[in-house]
């Protein structure tokens, strides 16, 4: 059996005669296609089948839209269920439903009310569905991940000119340190000779022959003490040839790590706003408009996590009070998901009651704004948040 055959398909409607028509065109195709008919038990068929592809096969758009909104207002999971959405529409809807799959409320439509002589669309449509699944499981780390270890990666030239540099002094004070060594050694040797030779040392050594001393002790400055701080000197010499051949041969991967680099920069976070007034859209899209980011936005609670499964943000702007579900909520649900639960987010309001600040940070925002916005404190908390320079 392949994957796509065993493929976990969940049809919905309110239709009984209507989810066993769409079931049968599946079932010749896949192995696993439930219906969900009960209005009642939506959430709870949903979370139970878990489907990697929901088929909303109600009569209408508005049917359809109800459904799925229902599922993020009353389910806890939805968001964070990889799923792809199919809705099967009329003629009168194919313009509406085409606006929300652009703009990714849904994944794909099928014009099938009333039924065409085209069956195998559904299950055509069903197969590219899984197979952007496929390819969405197989994808890398998101783009930010990629961009922040890039960023890192890069430092390592930076870290490793001051490790060099800071062995070169290591190398230049070890060489200086010896060649001082010597000449304290030498001095040392001649002022203990001035001694001997002035009598200075007469009670404890007698000189006999004043220059040949003189010459004797020249000589083993020259033939036993000098050659040895050289030898000393030299024997650092190969350290700073080391350090000097190992940033050669470092070249090649430090290249790589500028061109990482230049291609992290060339990232735009995604920033993911939502707020169901429109205009505060258009005015935190200006105050952030300098720190060339990647904006999308949501109007509701539900629209918000649906987004979150579509796109994953690197920061979300979330205002407390919303149509549907409450900021604080979207926020706790966020938060519950493992590979949401990363995402910083910032509570947005126009209180700033201490209650609505602490229930905003037990349910894991990262910060608080209160509005009318600062322009300055919103882009330095952003960021921060994004660790961006501002």
């Amino acid at each position: 059996m392949t994957a796509a055959r065993s493929a976990r398909i969940l049809v919905a409607t309110d239709s009984l005669s209507d989810a066993d028509l769409v079931r049968k065109l599946l079932s010749e195709e896949f192995d696993n296609v439930s219906i969900s008919t009960d209005p009642d038990r939506s959430v709870e068929d949903f979370e139970r089948r878990k489907p990697e592809v929901l088929v909303l096969a109600f009569n209408t758009l508005e049917k359809a839209e109800r459904y799925y909104l229902g599922l993020y207002r009353r389910g806890t999971t939805v968001h964070a269920l990889p799923h792809r959405t199919v809705i099967l529409c009329n003629k009168d809807d194919v313009r509406r439903v085409y606006e929300l799959c652009k703009k990714e409320y849904f994944d794909d439509y099928i014009l099938f009310w009333p039924m065409t002589h085209d069956a195998p669309r559904l299950p055509m449509t069903v197969h590219h569905a899984l197979r952007q699944m496929a390819a969405r499981r197989s994808a890398p780390a998101n783009t930010a991940e990629l961009a922040a270890q890039a960023r890192r990666i890069a430092e390592l030239e930076s870290q490793l000119e001051q490790y060099a540099a800071r062995g070169q002094e290591r190398v230049d004070e070890a060489s200086r340190s010896l060649r001082a060594a010597g000449q304290h050694i030498g001095a040392a040797l001649d002022s203990f000779g001035r001694q001997l030779v002035q009598g200075d040392l007469r009670d404890l050594v007698e000189l006999k022959d004043r220059s040949g001393f003189e010459s004797e002790l020249g000589r083993f400055k020259a033939q036993q003490i000098e050659p040895r701080i050289r030898a000393a000197v030299e024997a650092v010499a190969p350290v700073r040839q080391w350090a000097d051949g190992f940033k050669e041969a470092l070249a090649p991967q430090i290249e790589s790590a500028r061109s990482l680099k230049a291609l992290a920069d060339q990232h735009r976070p995604i920033v993911l706003m939502v707020d169901d007034d429109e205009f505060q859209h258009r005015l935190l899209a200006q105050v952030l408009d300098s720190m060339k980011l990647e904006l999308i936005f949501a109007t509701s609670g539900a629209e918000a996590l649906g987004a979150l499964r579509k796109r994953r943000p690197d920061l979300v702007l979330m205002d407390l009070e919303l149509p549907d579900i409450s900021g604080v909520e979207v926020t706790r649900r966020m938060k519950a998901v493992e590979q949401f639960a990363g995402i910083p987010v910032v509570m947005i309001t126009g209180h700033s009651e201490k209650h609505l600040v602490v229930d905003s940070l037990k349910a894991g925002a990262a910060d608080f704004v209160v509005k009318p916005f600062d322009k300055a404190t919103v882009i330095a908390k952003v960021g921060k948040l994004l660790g961006v320079e501002v």
